[in-house]
């Protein structure tokens, strides 16, 4: 590890950081060795406490997953790569990433879910199961949490960027969606009223966010629409949309839905991320 001369907290620190991190050295033992090579001691400790602050936390009751959009910064760091922010909104809380992930990426988990695509069910909130439903026209499969080292490192790489625990997240679900496919719009929050909920809920407490990551795009169609915000965002490959919903209830304004593809086909990955420990 060699200083910079102009003491920039770099990609390549921050990597670096990660590493040694993952490989169990204590902050202490990182700050002497950046202060060894000549790193400025405040320097030393930004770069420390920005990528480490980056590990994700156990559960905290009453917090909410939340990207670190802190000082106007254009991207963050998420844990093995800087993820850019496109654009943000405070209410509702809508965040569109971009470079979430490669290009190579994406056409892996493509490839790896493309053979064990069915056809996408809903949650039916009266029994806790699930089922086919006209308002949902797309392919699916889930990945299994950690499932393999790609699907562990996204999964790794989102609780970076949001600050919140991997086993709080259900497992990575892969949608294909053809020519005429759509996800009318709905929430994702559980009705905690339902006959059904107390069983959905016993897996991992309520769902707070979700993020959708784009994999493919059509060539017309497909967006990610807002209604109640006025909000759509266009689908662009190894981008993502984050949005959150502290409570289970319409005025949060997360309302969304997947607009029709019209030309091509539109693949995504969906991330919902629960209050506790999904199983």
């Amino acid at each position: 590890m060699i200083a910079m001369s102009a003491q920039v907290i770099t990609v390549e620190l921050r990597r670096w950081i990660a590493e040694q991190t993952q490989a169990g050295v204590s902050a202490d033992g990182l700050l002497d060795a950046m202060l060894a090579s000549g790193w400025r001691r405040a320097v030393a400790r930004g770069a420390l406490e920005e990528v480490r602050g980056a590990t994700p936390p156990r559960h905290v009751p009453g917090a909410l997953p939340e990207p670190a959009l802190h000082e106007a910064a254009n991207s963050i760091w998420a844990g093995d790569r800087e993820v850019q922010v496109v654009s943000a909104m405070k209410s509702p809380r809508v965040v569109v990433f971009g470079g979430l992930l490669d290009a190579s990426e994406c056409d892996e988990l493509v490839a790896l879910a493309r053979e064990r695509l069915s056809r996408s069910e809903t949650v039916v909130m009266d029994t806790g199961g699930s089922e086919i439903n006209p308002a949902r026209t797309s392919s699916g499969m889930f990945f299994e949490r950690g499932e393999s080292p790609l699907v562990a490192r996204v999964e790794a790489r989102i609780a970076a960027l949001l600050h919140w625990p991997v086993e709080n997240g259900e497992g990575l679900q892969i949608l294909r969606y053809r020519p005429g496919d759509e996800y009318k719009p709905h929430y994702d929050y559980f009705d905690p009223a339902a006959p059904g909920a107390a069983a959905i809920l016993a897996r991992g407490g309520q769902r707070l966010a979700s993020l959708v990551i784009y994999l493919q795009v059509p060539a017309r169609g497909g967006a990610t629409s807002f209604p109640d915000a006025g909000l759509e965002v266009m689908p662009v490959r190894g981008n993502a949309v984050f949005f959150r919903y502290e409570r289970a209830h319409p005025d949060t304004r997360t309302l969304h839905g997947g607009a029709p593809v019209l030309d091509g086909e539109k693949w995504v990955a969906t991330k919902w991320l629960r209050e506790g420990r999904f199983v």
